[in-house]
């Protein structure tokens, strides 16, 4: 796998791409929020970005959550004991997930059965050693505060996108001309054979058909940088995106 890529994608917004899972650091003077944390073997790479951007733990004022796999929400149990002060966010059902009230993940023996796949062996290599087999729970994890801009560095606006789980949320910075989309599109996965905008293989989702049905709620947004939960980030359009990934449907 690839080591940590930090790019500042826009004023404030900074991507971290790794080899297997990405996240993003919202930054506005001293205040920063972190929109999810990658593998719990990921804690190492999620501080030398903030160092790199001349910021540390105890600056973490809000942790917001895609979704609460293992990939996203890994590092966060480790990085919160030393950022006692940030509250961590997602949407209603999602904070339940996260707190580990309920899962909804794919198991070891969903991976286990599909290790014929080209990319499947290596990548369960990798997520083996990053920390995938742990039980990570966040147990403050809450619901947003309400609707609309949350009042944190980018101002992001939360989107509902429920299918890869029940209460998996994008996240629209339109200030930044931005979309943080998780897992609801993601860009590449080191178990797929394509790039470009597609829908992670189904054995990830929660809900596949709900998965698709979501693409609906992002084509409209305004943005034109995509900022995904797996693969590169992408001067694309939502409409453009989902327009990829329908037509790849066939």
């Amino acid at each position: 796998m690839k080591p940590p890529l930090l790019t500042r994608v826009a004023d404030g917004v900074h991507f971290v791409r790794t080899g297997a899972v990405n996240w993003t650091i919202l930054t506005e003077g001293r205040d920063v929020t972190l929109v999810d944390a990658g593998y719990p073997g990921d804690l190492p790479a999620v501080l030398w970005a903030l160092e790199r951007l001349g910021r540390r733990p105890e600056q973490i004022g809000a942790v917001l959550v895609t979704h609460a796999h293992v990939d996203h929400i890994g590092s966060l149990p480790r990085l919160l004991s030393r950022a006692p002060d940030a509250r961590v966010l997602t949407s209603g059902t999602e904070a339940r997930h996260a707190r580990r009230e309920f899962l909804e993940q794919a198991t070891p023996l969903d991976v286990a059965a599909n290790l014929w796949r080209p990319g499947f062996p290596s990548w369960t290599l990798h997520i083996m050693r990053a920390g995938a087999l742990k039980d990570v729970r966040v147990p403050r994890a809450e619901a947003f505060p309400g609707p609309g801009p949350l009042d944190v560095p980018g101002r992001p606006v939360p989107v509902l996108t429920p299918g890869h789980t029940s209460g998996h949320t994008c996240y629209h910075l339109p200030e930044a001309g931005a979309l943080l989309t998780g897992d609801a599109l993601v860009t590449a996965h080191p178990t797929s054979r394509t790039d470009g905008p597609q829908l992670l293989p189904s054995l990830f989702h929660h809900d596949e058909a709900a998965a698709r049905a979501a693409l609906d709620l992002l084509a409209p947004l305004p943005a034109g940088l995509l900022l995904p939960g797996h693969g590169p980030h992408l001067a694309l359009s939502p409409a453009e995106a989902v327009a990829v990934v329908r037509g790849g449907d066939g």
